[in-house]
């Protein structure tokens, strides 16, 4: 199968802390810092979006994969906030990344699992032959309604991955998918901001397509929990992403470095595609990662894939994701509000 040749990211250095956002609304910041399992959050700055975010993730991935960029055969951006409702971010990241016009490329939605999505995509093209290497990107800058639940932990970032069969850094071993309608979160054409589906949220929403998912994939290649060095999950906020890999089996040892969502918030699409980097950043040669995603409406792709032994070659080519963690500076409510576009003028007649 195919495998990934190189990887990259992208995470916003603005940061807003939960206690800021809690004063505004007049909450309780421990509380929700304890419920949650969040401290603070990734903020877009005024010239940041899903495509600045998802160009500056690919030429890092890029710069792992060590490959002519003339060679990538397709460009799939999965975000549920690209910057324009008609053009294509993908065609700008080519362009970026100054890929051959000779190649295939589109947006993909389906809220937080889109990045995961585009890899599929990208894996069934190299599979087949029809491309030699494939351009998938997780992005987003999510959108969370004033006082909203989903102001605390809805962020900014994103992570790219070239797919191919030659130099490949991790080889998948399978994926699987598994996909339902069921009510959770959505946003209608036109609507700023989106609306969570409450009770629906947890059961049967995520925890039944993350456990369903992944048990799918253990069956499909025979594998337990205990067959992985690492696992990553989509991660909502930090309270989900630890009680699923509990009840899966998974100890905190193989769960903790992908676990990014206490530090920059919920980066939807970019989430699981982020923690799996996370993990390759410090992942040695032979060591097994599970990565599950999950997107509202609902569905969670999982992967099983093994590192190689050039793994060691290519982690330091590009900034890793602890780079763009230790790399921030705080804003308060009034600044977050405007970056965020919160703060729309009232023309009076």
């Amino acid at each position: 199968m195919a495998g990934i040749v190189g990887y990259g990211v992208h995470v916003p250095s603005y940061r807003i802390k939960v206690e800021e956002i809690a004063k505004v609304w007049g909450d309780d910041a421990k509380a929700i810092s304890r419920g949650l399992v969040m401290q603070e959050k990734s903020v877009p700055g005024p010239d940041e979006d899903t495509a600045t975010i998802s160009v500056e993730a690919a030429r890092n991935a890029l710069k792992r994969a060590m490959i002519d960029p003339q060679k990538i055969g397709a460009v799939y951006v999965g975000s549920e906030s690209h910057p324009y409702a008609v053009k294509p971010t993908a065609t700008i990241v080519a362009e970026a990344v100054e890929a051959a016009p000779e190649m295939t490329a589109a947006d993909l939605e389906f809220a937080c699992k889109a990045g995961t999505a585009a890899m599929q995509v990208c894996m069934g093209l190299v599979d087949s032959g029809i491309i030699e290497y494939g351009l998938a990107i997780g992005s987003d800058t999510a959108q969370g309604a004033p006082g909203d639940a989903l102001e605390y932990t809805a962020s900014a970032g994103g992570a790219a991955y070239v797919i191919g069969k030659q130099n490949t850094v991790a080889d998948f071993e399978g994926t699987y998918s598994f996909t339902s309608d069921t009510p959770d979160f959505y946003r209608r054409e036109g609507q700023p901001y989106p609306k969570h589906g409450g009770r629906f949220t947890g059961e049967p929403a995520f925890f039944k397509h993350v456990l369903s998912g992944a048990k799918g994939l253990f069956d499909k290649i025979g594998t337990e929990a205990s067959d992985y060095d690492h696992v990553v999950f989509h991660q909502p906020n930090g309270k989900f992403y630890i009680r699923v890999a509990k009840k899966l089996g998974f100890t905190e040892e193989q769960y903790k470095t992908g676990l990014l969502t206490p530090m920059i918030g919920n980066t939807y699409s970019g989430a699981t595609p982020l923690g799996l980097a996370a993990v390759l950043d410090i992942a040695k040669p032979g060591d097994r990662i599970m990565a599950v995603s999950y997107g509202s409406g609902a569905g969670s792709d999982a992967f099983s894939m093994t590192v190689n032994d050039r793994i060691g070659d290519v982690q330091g080519n590009a900034p890793k994701v602890t780079d763009m963690i230790s790399k921030k500076s705080y804003v308060d409510y009034a600044v977050y509000a405007k970056y965020k576009g919160k703060l729309r003028m009232a023309w009076m007649p």
